[in-house]
């Protein structure tokens, strides 16, 4: 069965600074992962972060390591100024979410949730 692709949610994050736009996608995929799993995939900035069942699995056990419920994905996230950055989360919990904070330098954090399909 291949991939089915379903868009979630298409957003934007306009800096008045320059004019430009910091554009999200965020879609539902049948088949992600070496298992081919349903999960979520959020294209942002050209990269594609993909919350599947084994990642997911191995970033939760991380949080849990450092005693959070909220596991900045530190190696994915854009967050080399302060005044502008892109940062990924995963939310522990049940549901466990992927959570998006998007802040260029003329706008406030914009932050968004989307439920994972699956439990780990």
């Amino acid at each position: 069965m291949a991939n089915v692709k379903t868009v979630l949610d298409q957003w934007s994050v306009k800096d008045l600074e320059d004019n430009s736009s910091i554009n999200v996608l965020v879609e539902s995929c049948t088949e992600l992962g070496n298992n081919a799993q349903p999960g979520i995939q959020i294209i942002c900035m050209g990269h594609y972060i993909t919350y599947e069942p084994n990642i997911v699995e191995q970033w939760a056990y991380k949080a849990g390591k450092e005693g959070v419920t909220e596991y900045l994905l530190e190696d994915k996230s854009w967050t080399y100024h302060e005044d502008q950055y892109v940062k990924y989360f995963l939310v522990l919990g049940s549901p466990l979410k992927a959570r998006i904070i998007v802040k260029t330098r003329s706008s406030k954090p914009n932050v968004r949730e989307y439920d994972l399909p699956f439990e780990v």
